[in-house]
């Protein structure tokens, strides 16, 4: 599918809407779109990719069907041991904080939709940097606080308040959230997170785009105060400086 366009956000938003009932198709179309992205600064075939809180492996098989050495690092050992059978060997528990590579392992660190739920993403950040070889690419996105699904399970009634909308979630579905703010899942912001990147003198910024905006990506990006809700979700290409 052609990124951006019409076609492939509408794709992608009517296989979000049966993530529930069908994670197979979400996750195995997203790979695919997000392999593609990365395939636009630097080919796959023979590089090493490291897929940081890369779940149950979609992303991981995705790189390793291109012709990546993949590895993926995961530190759920819940979400491991619900991974199809088929799921990516030379998994490693580990989390984004310290992973056991040596400085400069990696032609691509890779991470969909995990700062969100990290307390420290700066920390993150450097660690994906450290791993990443000189020129190198980091591949970066996240789901930001005020976007509509900024409450993930209990969006968009996150606007209305944390607690209120996980209770509202737990009273409408009859079991616990998966996710609880502070915990979990943590208020990181678009503007925040661009200023603390450019501040950064081990990475240069390739690109820093809304995921699945279907026109003009990277203009929405640029606006304060809208960018935080229209984003919806902040990818950041990063090229590891010498």
């Amino acid at each position: 599918m052609k990124d951006p366009s019409f076609r492939r956000s509408l794709t992608l938003f009517r296989a979000f809407m049966r993530e529930e009932e069908d994670p197979a198709t979400v996750y195995t179309l997203l790979a695919r779109d997000a392999a593609d992205q990365v395939e636009r600064y630097v080919p796959l075939d023979g590089k090493v990719v490291v897929d940081v809180g890369g779940g149950d492996g979609y992303f991981t098989r995705e790189f390793r069907r291109r012709g990546a050495q993949s590895y993926l690092f995961e530190p759920d050992r819940g979400a491991l041991r619900t991974r199809p059978a088929q799921g990516p060997r030379d998994t490693v528990v580990a989390d984004g904080y310290l992973l056991p590579l040596a400085d400069g392992a990696a032609d691509v660190a890779f991470s969909s939709n995990v700062l969100e739920h990290v307390a420290d993403p700066h920390t993150f950040i450097s660690e994906m940097a450290r791993v990443t070889r000189p020129g190198g690419l980091i591949y970066i996105s996240f789901t930001n606080w005020y976007s509509p699904w900024g409450g993930h399970e209990w969006a968009p009634w996150h606007y209305a308040g944390a607690e209120r909308a996980r209770a509202r979630y737990e009273r409408r579905t009859g079991h616990p959230a998966k996710h609880r703010l502070g915990e979990n899942l943590f208020r990181i912001g678009v503007g925040p997170t661009l200023r603390h990147v450019r501040g950064r003198t081990d990475v240069d910024i390739v690109s820093a785009r809304s995921r699945y905006w279907p026109v003009l990506p990277e203009l929405v990006t640029r606006v304060p105060g809208l960018r935080e809700f229209a984003t919806w979700n902040l990818l950041l290409i990063l090229r590891r400086c010498s």
